[in-house]
């Protein structure tokens, strides 16, 4: 077996060898690499091949916030020319995990434009509560030098053992409302502080319909990935904490998408789910799963975009989730015996929402869909709801079945707009308007186990706690 320490002179000399060569000899790791749907058993990883080793610079003057669209942005230059972009390059992509007990290695995989230059792996028969070393090497051709990224995660507990956890959660960030210069978003400094086990990332990942460039078609959509994912703190961040991501509409094409949506500009429904399994670590043809964390946690990841039956029309028949993935919901929860369940939805449930809306479950629109799922929520022991979409924090109880959901707010306090601070209506228990994350933690005190939400802002300073322990 390798060891990871046994490793690193190794890679030292490759550095220093990397070092003597030119630009055009390498390959990059610019927009980092992304660990998906880990469990017990199993894990994602995914990567991309760059040309160079930093984005483009930003160059553009910014419109005052919230949406600080940049200002005179020419949408028709060449994409590798835009500000943020981080330029693709053909070559070969292998990657090694390590653990105390085995090494784990891919083949060497070349990497092409048909996929962006991504790279994705499936890595399955894993060990339970582990922690395994990524060591991705990267290289022009066979004969080429090496470059290589690090990272690490550690796979879930089995269901049956109390382990504690602490997740952290967040939605809603536009490239061009970045809040440093050098690092891109504070929020992800701030939750790789509190070493999250794990982290839910609730939709709105990146805006096709925003200016900067409008993404009309497949090569703009995928410059949109590459310049979010290139900022230092999103690197950094996703290094070391499993991602399990879902899709809102403006990762999809534009507003309010459904799959009966005309297309934006050139890029279609069906495009946009095409780049986001390229461009996610997720599996495809499964948006709605869930994730088991020991014996006092499991977590619902819907979907709420690819399954609606109508272009958010006002009828009973509404559907945003579609019958199939309502009756896996009702199944897996009914059957599921962890201590705590969370709903993870990529937009509101209960909300309250603004009247003009129409495209989720605490708009009219959807009424029946909306009044069975709260229904169902409400029935079960210590099930919540945390939510995407809304670009404001707040924590509401539903006036007729008492359920509660958590809304993060948007990554940014650039971002966030959308609601009057001093609107607080009475499902609100806590309600600000500005930018942050959500932290959840799962642990027992006594033997007793208990669950505490904590909202914070982009600087990590804690807003709001909400503890509910089993009595």
């Amino acid at each position: 077996m390798i060891k990871f320490s046994n490793l690193i002179p190794l890679l030292l000399l490759w550095q220093i060898g990397i070092g003597q060569l030119t630009e055009e000899e390498k390959v990059f790791f610019t927009t980092g690499l992304k660990i998906g749907e880990v469990t017990n058993h199993s894990a994602i990883i995914l990567t991309r091949l760059c040309k160079y080793e930093l984005p483009n610079p930003i160059v553009h003057e910014q419109e005052d916030p919230p949406f600080r669209h940049p200002i005179d942005f020419n949408n028709s230059i060449p994409v590798n020319e835009m500000d943020g972009a981080v330029e693709g390059v053909f070559g070969q992509v292998q990657i090694n995990l390590l653990s105390e007990k085995d090494t784990i290695t891919s083949p060497w995989k070349y990497v092409s434009p048909y996929r962006d230059y991504t790279y994705k792996a499936i890595f399955d028969k894993l060990n339970a509560n582990t922690l395994y070393k990524v060591i991705i090497f990267g290289r022009k051709s066979e004969t080429g030098p090496l470059t290589y990224t690090r990272g690490q995660f550690r796979t879930t507990p089995n269901a049956e053992d109390e382990v504690p956890v602490l997740f952290t959660s967040s939605t809603c960030q536009y490239f061009w409302d970045y809040d440093d210069p050098d690092r891109g978003f504070k929020a992800y400094d701030q939750m790789l502080k509190l070493k999250p086990a794990f982290h839910c990332q609730t939709g709105d990942y990146v805006y096709y319909d925003k200016p900067g460039p409008m993404a009309y078609t497949v090569a703009l959509a995928r410059h949109k990935w590459h310049a979010i994912n290139s900022w230092p703190s999103l690197v950094d961040f996703y290094a070391s904490t499993p991602l399990f991501i879902q899709k809102d509409d403006h990762d999809i094409t534009k507003d309010d998408a459904t799959p009966f949506s005309g297309p934006f500009g050139e890029l279609t429904f069906h495009d946009g789910l095409e780049v986001w399994y390229e461009q996610t670590p997720t599996y495809r043809n499964k948006p709605y799963r869930t994730l088991r964390y020991g014996k006092d946690l499991e977590i619902w990841f819907v979907e709420g975009r690819e399954f609606r039956n109508s272009d958010n029309i006002t009828a009973p028949s509404s559907s945003i989730w579609g019958k199939e993935q309502k009756k896996w919901f009702e199944e897996t929860v009914t059957k599921s015996n962890a201590t705590f369940k969370i709903l993870m939805s990529p937009t509101p449930v209960v909300g309250p929402d603004r009247d003009q809306k129409k495209d989720n479950h605490a708009n009219s629109t959807y009424a029946e869909e909306s009044k069975w799922l709260k229904a169902f929520v409400a029935q079960q022991e210590n099930m919540f709801i945390i939510n995407g979409d809304r670009h404001w924090q707040y924590v509401s109880r539903d006036q007729e079945t008492g359920i509660l959901e958590f809304s993060q707010g948007p990554t940014s306090n650039e971002h966030a707009q959308g609601w009057n601070q001093d609107d607080r209506r009475p499902e609100h228990q806590f309600l600000r308007v500005n930018g942050g994350f959500l932290a959840v933690k799962v642990d027992r005190d006594n033997g007793i186990p208990l669950i505490t939400f904590t909202h914070y802002d982009v600087n990590g300073n804690i807003l709001n706690n909400k503890v509910i322990i089993i009595q």
